[in-house]
């Protein structure tokens, strides 16, 4: 997306824009359950801070690192994962 596909509205135009959404489709179609859908009780908000990652150089066979690169973005994340599922599992014995 490039910079003059970005538009800025005030509030006040976004009021008093078209509402485009077929929410007849939606009902239908079971996806939409009404605004209490999107109502969010704020006073049971826990915001959770992860805690930092530790980086290091670690050496893997190239077809492993090929396997989780083919799965695309987010291949460091799947890979913590995987070493998190196996840990757990040993802590658990």
């Amino acid at each position: 997306m490039s910079g003059k596909d970005i538009r800025r509205y005030t509030a006040e135009e976004l009021e008093n824009m078209e509402d485009l959404t077929d929410w007849e489709r939606l009902k239908a179609e079971g996806d939409y359950e009404g605004p209490a859908e999107f109502e969010v009780n704020w006073s049971k908000v826990r915001v959770v801070i992860p805690e930092p990652k530790t980086q290091l150089t670690l050496r893997l066979d190239a077809d492993v690192l090929d396997f989780f690169k083919a799965q695309g973005k987010g291949y460091q994340t799947r890979i913590n994962a995987v070493l998190r599922a196996y840990m757990e599992a040993q802590e658990g014995r």
